[in-house]
């Protein structure tokens, strides 16, 4: 003991002991002497912790991304439709293109399909026998240009 008190620089009593003073600086440096970093399997816990957590929170992710583009390719698809059916009963005929709708005012711009991220639509043509002018067919429903599949099987040309 006198030994680690002279290492600290501290004095030793006459009986050859250490002084409380000099113990307590002795525990204060081992504390903090572990108190610099982390251990390797400290890190190693950490890591594997975080890793357990991505591997459930990417695909919960990637799920809800899908999900989202699914509401937005429904919801452009309703639009497209109710804007095709008031655009034929107000002006008495089928618009010829998608683009006629955003001429006539009904649309501000095409709607892109989320799925492929571009304004190209699947258009159905009416039949020529059922037109409400039989001289130019027009447009009477929109699908997905899309070749996926949505999350429920079906196909996104489909909907």
């Amino acid at each position: 003991m006198p030994r680690a008190a002279n290492e600290l620089g501290c004095r030793v009593d006459g009986s050859g002991g250490i002084r409380q003073s000099a113990l307590r600086a002795l525990v204060h440096r081992k504390r903090r002497n572990r108190a610099h970093g982390f251990t390797l399997l400290e890190l190693m816990i950490v890591i594997s912790i975080v890793m357990i957590l991505m591997a459930v929170a990417v695909p919960m992710y990637n799920q809800s991304i899908v999900q989202a583009r699914e509401s937005v390719l429904r919801s452009n698809l309703n639009t497209l439709r109710n804007v095709i059916q008031q655009f034929t009963l107000d002006k008495q005929k089928a618009p010829q293109s998608l683009d006629d709708l955003k001429q006539a005012g009904y649309l501000r711009d095409v709607p892109t399909d989320p799925m492929t991220r571009l304004p190209n639509w699947e258009v159905v043509q009416e039949d020529v026998m059922m037109a409400v002018d039989q001289q130019e067919p027009g447009i009477t429903d929109v699908h997905s240009a899309s070749s996926g599949t949505a999350s429920n099987g079906e196909a996104y040309s489909t909907w």
